[in-house]
């Protein structure tokens, strides 16, 4: 049976720059910007920021006794945001909300969530954001 983990951040940047760290031309730079996390991206299929597009991301989660990780993000029909996150304009304030989401399914129940995706998801959307804000 699929299981959800989810997570919300607070961020100072709008959401059309955040997300153009994920899905549009800027998706390169995020080694850079968070060098612990995300070790790079490879354009697999189609056009980099384009509907229909593949991106293979290498990235580490669980910093301590991390795990390398390989993994695809397909742009969904509307282009604007991946699957497993939505963000939203913040209500009458500055700034956005990240919603991240992870749909998965365990082996057995002797398997552990996995949590270490959430705080993955955390650090790397603080780590774009401070770098967003400084602009």
């Amino acid at each position: 049976m699929a299981r959800i983990l989810e997570t919300t951040v607070e961020l100072k940047s709008s959401p059309g720059k955040f997300l153009d760290m994920f899905v549009g031309k800027q998706q390169f730079e995020i080694s850079s910007v968070c060098p612990s996390y995300v070790q790079g991206c490879e354009l697999r299929e189609g056009e980099m920021g384009q509907v229909g597009s593949i991106v293979v991301w290498r990235y580490v989660h669980g910093k301590w006794g991390g795990k390398n990780d390989d993994g695809d993000d397909r742009l969904n029909r509307s282009g604007e945001q991946p699957d497993h996150v939505q963000v939203t304009s913040k209500e009458g304030d500055v700034g956005s909300v990240a919603h991240w989401h992870f749909q998965y399914v365990k082996l057995n129940e002797k398997v552990a969530d996995p949590e270490s995706l959430l705080q993955f998801a955390i650090e790397v959307s603080k780590e774009i954001d401070a770098h967003l804000f400084s602009w």
